[in-house]
């Protein structure tokens, strides 16, 4: 084995590495957007540690892996904000907030199901 195939397997294994902890904070965290935030940060460092040693590895795939790693670095935030805005948005309640900074700002709009279908409701 090389320096270079020992590097790799090590970005490797940080990355899995990674990914458990993203897991452990899956289960551990007490509501959705503390979950959220665990899976986000977890899943882009991730695949990063994933993507440096594949590339390392195996360099004729560079280029292809630099793409992989962008593509995830740009849409994994959009994800996660987008997630936690619908779960925002349905009325999920934060588990010991401190502050809300959108109280006010932004209505919750519970959607409730009455004769099968979906209507939706506002507290005004």
């Amino acid at each position: 084995m090389t320096i270079i195939e020992i590097i790799g397997l090590i970005a490797i294994l940080a990355g899995c590495f990674f990914y458990g902890v993203g897991v452990l904070g899956l289960v551990i965290m007490p509501d959705v957007y503390l979950r959220i935030q665990a899976a986000g940060k977890t899943s882009t460092l991730g695949i990063a540690g994933l993507l440096i040693g594949a590339t390392l590895l195996t360099p004729s795939n560079v280029l292809q892996f630099i793409a992989l790693g962008l593509f995830m670095i740009i849409t994994a935030p959009v994800i996660a904000h987008a997630i936690a805005a619908a779960a925002y948005r349905s009325g999920v309640k934060m588990a010991k907030p401190l502050r809300d900074d959108l109280e006010g700002v932004i209505k919750p709009t519970v959607m409730v199901a009455k004769n099968t279908e979906l209507e939706s409701e506002t507290g005004d």
